[in-house]
């Protein structure tokens, strides 16, 4: 399964202008604070306005603005787990994941939504949480849900916004090792905005490096880090 994203815009003082492709695995996206991480997903997603866009996963074309593509979020068929993890403090856990398929072009009925909750809550060694209040979990608890719901759609291609930042040292471990085995399974696509080189190693991931809306370098763990662009690419690489 392939994945193509051109994306131009300017967003405040941000001036983005990137061009990446790749295949099934992760890529990670790294760079310094405002570099537009957060935004090239955004863009992708189809959640910013865009100068030019060209954003094709598996054959199908999400947006192209010379052709005047540009495909609602919900039936961009693209999952997306945003920082904070983007749960409704008023639906229970198995209500949160049924969520993501309430919307789109095929829409299940509740039965089938609440099944595939269920399911993937399992998947993700997270069933017994389903009846609780979203209110009341810990970090690692809130992160596997808002994974469970990000995958439940079964998208063409992931997308994860800093998903372990906001977790302490032990929930960060446990949750990392949860996702690399749950990405390796799944067997497509996924970006993964990361500022921790940890992320990057466990999860087998291809980094990209963005400095001011620009692609600085790309390329294996191993090798950017023998042979960095420059002093910056060094730097976040050197955890």
């Amino acid at each position: 399964m392939s994945w193509r994203a051109s994306i131009a815009l300017r967003l405040g003082e941000l001036d983005l202008d990137v061009a990446l492709e790749g295949g099934p695995g992760v890529t990670a996206i790294m760079g310094p604070n405002g570099s537009g991480k957060t935004t090239l997903l955004r863009a992708i997603v189809g959640a910013v306005p865009v100068t030019r866009a060209d954003v094709t996963v598996d054959e199908r074309v999400l947006a192209n603005t010379e052709r005047g593509i540009d495909v609602p979020i919900e039936a961009r068929g693209v999952g997306y787990l945003p920082q904070g993890y983007g749960l409704f403090p008023h639906l229970k856990v198995i209500e949160n994941v049924a969520f993501g398929l309430s919307t789109g072009v095929a829409r299940a009925s509740r039965a089938e939504r609440f099944a595939a909750a269920r399911a993937m809550l399992e998947k993700l060694s997270a069933l017994d949480l389903a009846e609780r209040s979203v209110t009341g979990l810990s970090g690692g608890e809130k992160q596997r849900v808002a994974l469970a719901r990000a995958l439940v759609r079964e998208p063409s291609l992931l997308l994860l916004d800093e998903p372990l930042a906001s977790l302490d040292v032990r929930h960060r471990q446990a949750v990392r090792a949860l996702l690399a085995r749950q990405l390796a399974d799944w067997g497509r696509p996924a970006l993964l905005v990361t500022h921790d080189v940890r992320d990057v190693a466990a999860l087998d991931a291809e980094v990209v490096i963005l400095d001011r809306g620009r692609v600085v370098q790309r390329g294996t763990l191993e090798a950017l880090r023998s042979e960095p662009a420059n002093p910056l690419v060094a730097e976040l690489l050197s955890g």
